[in-house]
């Protein structure tokens, strides 16, 4: 008979072990293409691996923790940023869209696109310093490189407005020498984003962790040295916005019509030309690279052969993944290793059937975070109604989310805190549909924590730190 689709508490045993499991998927997925790692949606694809600059890790949405009126929209690029990685560092690309887009309908297309376009300054071409000498502000002659960007509200079929123009980008965080008050340089970066919103756009600390060694682990290596953030220390490339709700509600109005769906994209001109001068530019039609809204979808649900196929695919073209969905190649993995059986919502019908899968990937979760008449489709989705919770201010706080009993986590929308690996793993294995699990990787928050102001994320690792992935 079926089995009803319901949070549960947690509390039982930690299982660090089948964490492996989870892993493996994604070493299976490194074998069989070029330089591809693990982690929610870093370096996750062929095409994006070799092209960074349009390769998004993670999106996070979410009710303002300091401001209810609003939501709070995260879209990271650019994974593994080493802290030291002079002299260039990392700055977003010139001549790409980077996109957050909002279905606000349930039809699996945007309504709402907000749009970063970006732009490169050098004020002195002849050196090779990112910062020749001490910078205090943005807008100081010492730094030498530095970028600009305008946002644009872009109201499908009817019409764009400027949000933010030529304002400048917090630049990467090169070091205590250059510049040692690193926070009001961030601080800078924040600027108004019309009527009642804010932006900004910088380095940040990676808020994404998780113990990337459980590839090893699978070998036979010792399951209690699991729980050490790998991506301790490395930075990325990130623009938040904040925005009043009725600003991606359907007609306005988030009581009537709360649920929005959430996912990033990047894209390009077609063809890029490569001059004799060193200089390089582009021209066709615009092609989108890259694309994520729920994390691992790609990383551990698509298969290899179509990773790229789905980073240029459209939310409306999802269907085809159904079958990936329905009965995930991880939990079939941990059957296989483990011998436990492959969780089944349905074992009436032939085969596996994980109608909670779908729920969590494709429809949101009934009562929830799932719109009227929706069209499936991988998305973040977020209800603009549940009020915020955050650490230390909500009794029913859990970095599990949902499955923890904290209706603000994920997978309705996605904290910077949520701890997305357990959530998922535990999900794949049956928590929702009356297989309660404790499978973890052994890490449960960042090891910076985040602000509980905007912008939300910590300050980036520094250049001159010697060792920042050490505790």
């Amino acid at each position: 008979m079926a089995r009803s689709v319901a949070a549960r508490m947690p509390g039982r045993r930690a299982w660090l072990g089948v964490a492996a499991a989870f892993a493996a998927v994604a070493l299976a997925m490194t074998t069989l293409g070029p330089n591809l790692s693990g982690a929610s949606s870093h370096r996750e694809a062929p095409l994006t691996a070799a092209d960074p600059q349009v390769d998004g890790t993670d999106v996070y949405a979410f009710v303002s923790p300091d401001n209810a009126a609003t939501v709070t929209l995260v879209s990271n690029w650019i994974p593994f940023e080493e802290p030291a990685g002079g002299p260039n560092f990392y700055a977003f690309a010139e001549g790409v869209r980077y996109d957050v887009k909002i279905s606000n309908d349930g039809d699996a297309g945007a309504e709402i696109i907000y749009r970063w376009r970006f732009r490169d300054h050098y004020r002195n071409p002849n050196t090779f310093l990112y910062a020749t000498g001490e910078v205090s502000t943005l807008n100081d002659e010492d730094l030498n490189f530095y970028q600009t960007y305008t946002l644009k509200k872009i109201r499908v079929g009817k019409g764009k407005t400027t949000l933010v123009r030529n304002k400048k980008v917090a630049p990467s965080d090169v070091g205590e020498a250059s510049m040692p008050n690193y926070e009001t340089l961030r601080d800078e970066a924040v600027v108004s984003a019309g009527t009642g919103g804010q932006s900004f756009a910088g380095q940040t600390n990676d808020p994404f962790f998780l113990d990337l060694r459980v590839f090893d682990l699978l070998y036979g290596a010792d399951f209690s040295e699991a729980g050490d953030d790998t991506l301790k220390g490395f930075n990325t490339n990130t623009m938040v916005l904040q925005v009043p709700k009725t600003e991606i509600a359907k007609a306005r109005n988030a009581a009537t019509n709360p649920v929005v769906g959430i996912w990033s994209t990047a894209s390009r001109r077609s063809t890029r030309i490569q001059t004799a001068e060193g200089s390089q530019r582009f021209r066709g039609r615009w092609v989108q690279l890259s694309r994520l809204g729920m994390p691992l979808v790609n990383e551990v649900v698509v298969p290899v052969g179509t990773k790229d196929y789905f980073n240029a695919s459209k939310p409306k073209m999802d269907e085809q993944f159904l079958g990936a969905v329905n009965d995930p190649e991880l939990a079939r993995l941990i059957e296989a290793i483990y011998g436990i059986p492959a969780p089944d919502s349905d074992d009436q019908q032939p085969g596996i059937q994980r109608d909670d899968l779908i729920q969590v990937f494709l429809t949101g979760l009934p009562g929830r975070n799932r719109p009227a008449n929706v069209e499936p489709a991988e998305m973040l989705r977020l209800n603009l109604n549940t009020p915020p919770c955050e650490q230390g201010t909500c009794l029913d706080y859990s970095r599990l989310g949902i499955i923890g009993g904290d209706e603000a986590g994920f997978p309705n929308g996605r904290r910077l805190a949520d701890d997305v690996i357990d959530i998922s793993l535990q999900v794949v294995e049956g928590e929702l549909i009356g297989n309660p699990n404790d499978l973890s990787d052994g890490v449960n928050a960042d090891e910076k924590g985040f602000s509980s102001t905007f912008p939300y994320v910590s300050l980036p690792s520094r250049g001159s730190e010697t060792s920042p992935h050490q505790d």
